[in-house]
């Protein structure tokens, strides 16, 4: 690190010095950012105290200061995580604007079973059942960066007992939260922090929940997400009126197929090819029993953007897509596609910066942890920026022009 990101860490470590307040705090903050940051493979507290200690008697009262700060001080994890969020897209904007925030989840594999959270379920960092933790994050991206400002825990209701919530010490105030509810959380704290605004994108396991679609939407927000292929809708024709019919989106994806209706679509570059497949593109509204019981009639049309990959018999993902009827069909697939761009934060979050490596049981802990990391990323985030500004070509919802279905 040069002389001058020193020194833009210095100032941004104040930043959030601000937000903790007790000089104490500031301190722990800083040696937990510095172990974050370094070299050290393992990310847990004891291993960061040791490294920050050049006086080995020194080791066990800084770690047990570090302990404190991690599990039992009581800061505003909400408050760093806002200021970290504004560090970066400071710097991610001054080029280009945000264009989508992606909500997805990631496992934090565990041993044992005290680890706040923790239970048998099904994690896509495992890719099958496995004993792990959930959290349920909110991304915030430009076309060529991405940052991660937001997490909470899937706390399953068996953590909600009593002896669990005082061994855990989870607030006796949180109620059980499905991650679609958790997930819009989120996103209401990121429209009252100010954040701009782009199309949120998630997969079906969020997609499919109408109380989420339905949220988004209340919150002034366009959604692109993944929705289940048993999903039921009505399909309107090319002079806009609705079918009667309802159908399923796999029976609607097979019938387009017969008649040669999918298109070839390539989204970006990858590392050693181009990532295309084939789209069909519908205007449709969803058919499904709502919960608020609203008519059909007057549930808002979407677009089915269906994906086909080569080789395959069945399409690989179906997605809702709430933006206007001013949008080409290669932007929108552009728009939709970029949800796997978390995979590669959750790469560096865990790989690079220790997300997953804390040790601690406790529901402050685990969140005290996650500030400290996604603080951390803000910064390298904010300096990538800074040194690598991308190219002056516009974002990817750069300006409306007419879909052709």
């Amino acid at each position: 690190m040069n002389g001058a990101a020193e020194q833009r860490l210095a100032e941004y470590l104040d930043r959030i010095g601000a937000v903790l307040g007790r000089p104490e705090r500031r301190a722990s903050f800083a040696v937990y950012a510095f172990g974050i940051l370094g070299d050290g493979e393992r990310k847990s507290l004891e291993p960061i105290a040791a490294r920050a200690c050049a006086d080995p008697r020194r080791m066990d009262a800084e770690h047990q200061r570090l302990h404190h700060f991690a599990t039992d001080a009581p800061w505003d994890d909400h408050a760093v995580r806002r200021e970290a969020a504004r560090y970066a897209l400071e710097a991610m904007t001054t080029h280009e604007a945000v264009d989508s925030w992606i909500i997805d989840d990631t496992g934090f594999l565990k041993q044992g079973s005290h680890s706040v959270g923790v239970q048998r379920q099904y994690s896509g960092t495992a890719g099958k059942i496995s004993n792990c933790q959930i959290g349920t994050s909110l991304t915030i991206a430009t076309r060529t960066e991405h940052v991660p400002i937001d997490f909470a825990l899937y706390l399953p209701e068996t953590w909600l007992t009593d002896a669990r919530r005082e061994e855990a010490r989870i607030p006796w105030t949180l109620k059980f939260a499905t991650k679609p509810q958790l997930a819009l959380e989120l996103i209401r704290r990121a429209v009252d922090d100010g954040v701009p605004r782009g199309l949120v994108l998630a997969d079906q396991a969020y997609g499919t929940s109408e109380d989420f679609r339905e949220g988004v939407r209340a919150l002034g927000l366009h959604y692109g997400v993944g929705v289940d292929s048993k999903t039921v809708v009505n399909v309107f024709n090319k002079r806009g009126h609705r079918g009667a019919a309802k159908t399923s989106l796999k029976k609607l994806a097979h019938q387009i197929e017969s008649r040669g209706g999918f298109r070839k679509c390539t989204w970006r570059q990858g590392t050693k090819q181009a990532l295309s497949a084939r789209f069909a593109l519908r205007r449709v509204v969803w058919a499904g029993r709502s919960k608020s019981k609203t008519d059909v009639a007057e549930r808002e049309p979407v677009w089915l953007l269906i994906e086909w990959r080569d080789g395959e018999t069945e399409p690989a993902n179906y997605f809702f897509c709430s933006l206007p009827e001013t949008m080409t069909r290669k932007k929108l697939v552009r728009a939709v596609m970029q949800r796997w761009r978390t995979e590669r934060a959750y790469e560096d979050l865990k790989g690079e910066l220790g997300l997953d490596h804390y040790e601690g049981r406790r529901y402050p802990g685990w969140h005290h942890h996650v500030s400290v990391v996604l603080a951390c990323y803000a910064f390298v985030i904010g300096e990538r920026a800074r040194r690598f500004p991308p190219s002056g070509r516009g974002p990817i919802l750069d300006g409306p022009q007419q879909v052709t279905a």
